[in-house]
């Protein structure tokens, strides 16, 4: 045996008498990015068994040499390489087959990869010669498939008529024989009498096999489709007919589309992006068609008539010029004929002082409970209500408030109605606001009725309510006039009836009519902005019926009919002429008295109500002309503004509102409404007070939680009222103290810091001359260095040498102790003054 001790083991058992065929040794592997790793490799020698006696053979022979070695000569052996040389050997040439395996693998790879994309090539060809085959089979059989009908129907419709005719000829024996024949004579050729009969269907459960099979085989291939595997997915003639008519409709859409030309109205001034919708053209291209012409304006920019003319010119369409007034609605043309219009309802507004007994009245009439629901028994909105008589006819009463601030409601309630009940006390008599009301229904021009109330107490006297109405040219019929006059008591419910006959009787003389038959108009009585119903308006139908659905236009609001509620609450589906509703499903909140009006269509709804909302712009921003003298004043003028937030439930109460502060105000002070509005008081309106110091009123509203925390923050006082006698006494009190009381200095010394020195820790003395005047202890002093104040303090302590005294007189020396300050220079001056303060009244 050889010694192999010099060669690294592979185990811990060698062999044992048998030569080793495998050695080892190491090599050093090189990888990207320098990193290298040392691997442990084999290298197998192959074994020849040879006779016994003979020679070994070489130990120089490759290990992968395929062939046989050749017999050994006789010859002297040849000398032995060296050991460590020979594994290295051997590696090199194991890496050489490697690289050569790997090439030769690559080769075979790429050539399969072409020759599959040749195989698919291939078969793509094949696929699409097939299903044009398919198709023309399809197409040719189909073909075939209707000439064969065409052609079964004509024999059918022979065979029809012979049959007719011989069975007119033939007598009923023979009819019944023949018709046997031609029976046998229509079966078709190709189902023979004998044909096997249709196989049944075989049991369900007999296809789950094949069905699974198809599941898992998947989606069809081309292999498959070629092959023929599955002839089920062949096309049916219905998805080639389908396939057919949907070419034929997109060649037919493929054409060009003919271009419409229009007739546009344009009014004044219209936006780039409205006439491009009216056009029917892309805003962009109007853009851009005005860009080319030196015009370059956004799609939102408004552009007058002459450049639209020239737009609409350059696109090929026809204008139509139309002015502002053309785009809101004409009322007034609007008349109906006398043959359409049908009797109507009586409109009645109660009118009267203050605490005279309207809302009792009234109460008594409808039998509820109307006057609880008031802060403080005192009506501040207009309630619209409708009482059904005991005839069945329908009084429609208006119940306006009778506080001198709501005199604009007043009015309008006034403007709205066909009769006005005019409630005088029969105790207190005539007083400002029933004068008013006489005012407003003169003005109106509608008739009268005098309801004397309270004649139940003992103090009532009739008599001299009628006198005094002859002052004011109001003449009643026990004085010979033609005013009719009721005395009534709304608590002891008297003379209801009386007060009832007499509007009835009023109503038949004015024949009250209108056409329920057309579109709905009428008038806004009262609007507020609900929490959880958004915008509502209490509407009085003046004509027509105003149905849900209807699209309206209200003031500078428009919206559609949601929904109606009358005045017990209940939802309605249209509303005749002298019907109060309350309607929902406007986009803002109206104003009161505006006018409702039903359009067409929403377009146009949106049109009249953003014209008129230019309207209303333009007046609040244009300015009156201003005259030199009221020029110079205003700049004279040194009037305190009191600046405040106004939010009330109804849009009545807050013109009320803005109305009876305005009044408030003098030449001192005036009152500058920030906001007025409807509604709960939002985060905004507590920005906007903040922003200016500005309380916030709430009339019978309050805030939201956002409101409430954003107010707290920053500090900004909210004050609630229901009652407009207690927010206007705020005010006036407010305005009082924002003036404050007169503030008058009356100086009393001056003096020179001479010199400072320290007193205490932290406090300075100021040494001073007194140079006119006196000094005392406690009065207020203004420290001033080169005539520009310093600070303002008090005399805290004053000594003269080492004694505390009272006052200094001038020419004297002495030691002072200012207040809060410590900022005290040698040359600084001191001046000292007394504060009298005067009561400022507005």
């Amino acid at each position: 045996m050889t010694d192999q001790s010099d060669k690294p083991k592979l185990g811990t058992r060698p062999p044992l008498g048998l030569k080793r065929t495998v050695e080892t040794g190491k090599v050093k592997q090189s990888f990207s990015h320098g990193r290298s790793n040392t691997v442990v490799v084999e290298v197998k020698k192959r074994r020849i068994l040879g006779k016994p006696g003979e020679a070994p053979p070489p130990a120089e022979a490759k290990p992968e040499a395929a062939a046989p070695a050749p017999a050994p000569k006789p010859a002297a052996p040849a000398p032995k390489a060296p050991a460590p040389k020979r594994p290295v050997d051997d590696i090199t040439a194991r890496k050489e087959m490697q690289e050569r395996l790997l090439r030769e693998a690559e080769e075979a790879r790429m050539t399969s990869l072409e020759e599959a994309r040749r195989r698919e090539d291939r078969s793509k060809q094949e696929q699409s010669e097939e299903e044009k085959r398919r198709a023309e089979e399809n197409r040719k059989a189909e073909e075939e498939a209707a000439r064969k009908a065409v052609e079964d129907a004509a024999e059918a419709e022979r065979l029809a008529a012979e049959q007719a005719a011989q069975a007119a000829a033939a007598p009923p024996a023979e009819q019944t024989a023949e018709q046997d024949s031609d029976r046998e004579f229509r079966r078709p050729a190709s189902a023979p009498s004998h044909a096997p009969k249709r196989p049944a269907p075989a049991h369900p459960g007999a296809n789950r096999g094949r069905v699974d099979d198809r599941r898992h085989a998947g989606k069809l291939t081309v292999s498959r489709a070629l092959s023929g595997e599955d002839d089920s997915r062949a096309r049916s003639l219905a998805a080639l007919r389908r396939a057919r008519e949907k070419e034929k409709r997109a060649h037919q859409q493929s054409g060009p589309a003919v271009k419409q030309y229009r007739d546009v109205d344009v009014p004044e001034a219209i936006t780039v992006q409205e006439l491009a919708k009216r056009m029917g053209e892309r805003g962009a291209d109007l853009v851009k068609a005005l860009f080319k012409m030196g015009t370059p304006v956004t799609i939102t920019e408004t552009i007058d008539q002459d450049t639209a003319e020239l737009l609409i010119v350059e696109f090929g369409h026809r204008i139509n010029r139309v002015s502002d007034s053309d785009v809101d609605i004409q009322a007034e043309a609007d008349v109906d004929a006398p043959e359409t219009l049908q009797s109507r309802p009586p409109v009645v507004t109660i009118m009267g002082h203050v605490d005279h007994g309207k809302t009792s009245l009234l109460d008594a009439i409808r039998g509820a409970k109307v006057v609880a629901g008031e802060a403080g028994g005192i009506t501040q909105h207009i309630g619209a209500y409708q009482v059904a008589m005991k005839d069945k006819s329908k009084i429609t009463f208006l119940d306006t408030p009778g506080h001198e601030a709501f005199t604009e409601m007043r009015a309008r309630g006034a403007n709205v109605t066909d009769i006005v009940v005019l409630v005088v006390a029969a105790d207190d008599g005539l007083k400002p606001q029933t004068i008013e009301a006489i005012n407003h229904t003169k003005a109106a021009g509608v008739p009268m009725i005098v309801a004397i109330n309270k004649i139940d107490k003992p103090d009532a006297n009739p008599q001299k309510v009628r006198e005094e109405l002859l002052q004011h040219e109001i003449i009643v019929e026990q004085m010979g006039g033609e005013v009719q006059d009721v005395e009534v008591s709304a608590l002891k419910k008297t003379n209801l009836d009386g007060l009832l006959e007499a509007i009835n009787l009023q109503a038949e003389i004015l024949e009250l009519k209108a056409n329920p038959d057309r579109p709905a108009e009428g008038a806004v009585v009262e609007a507020k902005l609900d929490k959880g119903r958004g915008p509502l308006a209490t509407v009085l139908v003046q004509r027509g019926t105003l149905r849900v659905g209807d699209v309206i236009v209200v003031g500078a609001a428009s919206g559609k009919v949601r929904a109606m509620i009358d005045d017990h609450g209940r939802q309605v589906k249209e509303a005749p002429p002298s019907f109060p509703v309350e309607v929902l499903g406007l986009g803002a909140v109206p104003s009161a008295g505006d006018q409702l009006t039903v359009v067409e269509n929403e377009a146009r709804a949106r049109e009249v109500a953003s014209y008129r909302q230019s309207v209303l712009d333009k007046k609040r921003t244009t300015s009156a002309p201003l005259s030199l003298e009221n020029m110079f004043a205003n700049r004279a003028s040194t009037t305190i503004e009191f600046p405040m937030v106004i939010k009330a439930d109804v849009q009545g109460s807050v013109e009320a509102i803005v109305s009876a502060v305005n009044k408030i105000s003098t030449d001192e002070i005036r009152v500058r409404v920030l906001h007025s509005g409807v509604g709960a008081i939002t985060e905004s309106d507590v920005t906007l007070a903040a922003s200016t110091g500005a309380p916030i009123i709430g009339f019978n509203v309050r805030p939201n939680a956002k409101a409430r925390e954003t107010a707290e923050r920053n500090k900004v006082e909210l004050r609630y009222y229901d009652v407009i006698y207690h927010l206007t006494d705020w005010v006036k009190g407010a305005m009082a103290g924002e003036l404050g009381p007169e503030i008058i200095e009356h100086v009393v010394g001056r003096a020179e810091v001479k010199e400072v020195f320290p007193a205490g820790k932290r406090d300075k003395a100021a040494g001073l001359l007194v140079l006119e005047g006196i000094i005392k202890k406690g009065l207020h002093a203004r420290l001033t260095r080169e005539d520009v104040i310093v600070s303002k303090t008090t005399i805290s302590s004053l000594r003269r040498f080492k004694d505390d005294v009272k006052e200094v007189n001038a020419g004297m020396e002495c030691g002072v102790l200012l207040a809060d300050t410590n900022d005290i220079k040698a040359g600084d001056n001191l001046e000292v003054f007394e504060v009298e303060e005067r009561a400022r009244t507005l």
